[in-house]
């Protein structure tokens, strides 16, 4: 049976990068004109050439947008429940080397944090550790999803790749949804930036999204760390999986998500660059590409940007997250992975979503918990 890994490596990184690149205004027209967009449409979309394009390409998306999700936002909220990790990487505030504070969550502390986020009309949380299997491996997770879902109709986590059969004991448990970032698919880059870990095994990172179909996630979340290499060829691969995926576990719901390379303590700088323009021409090319897919945007961004795409094309938001575990109420202080931008209220959030005429939605499906 074909795997991703196999598609994948039928692709080159430099020659997908100067096929996006030779891509012209006539690929860009015959891109918008058609019904059903290919995967050489998406090179169009995402290349220089379709910048002339751009408001033509935004107005799309939003009609696409509206047409298939309303004029809604899902609001979620990230808990973070250990900052330990057993790998290095170069762009994380929590990476092994770093001399920093551990912590990682009890029981009575993560439901403290519960209680501040349902308090604020959460319904879908998203739990985040760092990469440690021996601390906050399975069983740490798995009585974390006991602990909490009754509070919640929806539970994704954003934590170290696992088995096939993790997977199948933390859906039985109540997992909804797995994010899992390849942070890029830039194979040499990659190892340049997960030296020492688990992490720093490219293959088995790239499997985790076919675990998860195999194992019957109901979602699965892609994305790439935008600045660790250049941002077109990474999209690119990122819509490749995607179909890949759709194609092979088609009862999976799929959503993709635009992290940027944000500050940590001593953290690295962008190797390239991706302005704000260029994340506005990747949102719309991803919505023309596929209709259905869950867009999600985070308070990496700062608030400008975010109130101006709300309308753009994105399904789904975070508001006044913390990225260190306990940091809503536990520890404040403590280490945060990395530093947030847009730093309002949910309730600052909420206001200027009703006020652009966006509905937060804060529970979409019945929990069976």
């Amino acid at each position: 049976m074909t795997d991703f890994k196999t598609v994948f490596e039928k692709y080159d990184w430099k020659e997908t990068h100067d096929s996006i690149l030779s891509k012209g205004q006539a690929d860009v027209h015959r891109a918008l004109q058609s019904s059903k967009r290919s995967l050489e449409d998406f090179k169009a979309l995402i290349s220089p050439a379709a910048r002339p394009f751009l408001e033509t390409m935004v107005r799309r998306s939003r009609e696409l947008t509206r047409k298939r999700f309303g004029n809604t936002i899902q609001m979620y909220s990230p808990m973070y429940l250990s900052n330990e990790c057993q790998n290095i990487c170069t762009y994380c505030g929590f990476s092994f080397t770093n001399k920093i504070a551990r912590r990682t969550l009890t029981d009575a502390e993560i439901l403290q944090e519960v209680g501040y986020i349902k308090s604020k009309g959460y319904d879908h949380i998203l739990l985040v550790t760092g990469e440690a299997n021996r601390k906050v491996g399975v069983n740490y997770i798995s009585n974390a999803i006991r602990l909490i879902r009754s509070e919640f109709s929806n539970i994704t986590m954003e934590v170290q790749p696992l088995d096939q059969q993790d997977y199948e004991q933390l859906i039985c448990e109540g997992l909804y949804a797995v994010l899992v970032y390849q942070e890029t698919y830039h194979k040499d880059e990659y190892k340049k930036h997960h030296p020492k870990g688990k992490k720093s095994d490219f293959n088995y990172r790239l499997d985790t999204p076919d675990r998860l179909g195999k194992a019957g996630i109901h979602k699965i979340g892609l994305g790439v760390l935008f600045g660790l290499e250049d941002w077109r060829p990474d999209s690119f691969f990122t819509a490749l999986h995607l179909k890949y995926l759709q194609k092979k576990y088609w009862k999976t719901k799929y959503s993709i998500s635009f992290p940027r390379l944000r500050p940590y303590s001593g953290g690295l700088e962008p190797k390239v660059a991706m302005t704000d323009v260029d994340l506005v021409q990747l949102i719309a090319a991803y919505r023309l590409f596929d209709e259905d897919v869950e867009l999600s945007i985070s308070t990496r961004e700062n608030a400008v940007f975010r109130d101006n795409i709300v309308n753009l094309g994105i399904t789904s938001m975070s508001a006044e997250s913390k990225t260190n575990p306990g940091g809503y109420v536990v520890e404040r202080q403590s280490l945060e992975q990395f530093e947030i931008s847009d730093e309002r209220s949910t309730e600052e959030i909420v206001k200027m979503l009703q006020k652009q005429g966006v509905e937060p939605v804060w529970k979409d499906w019945e929990s069976s918990w």
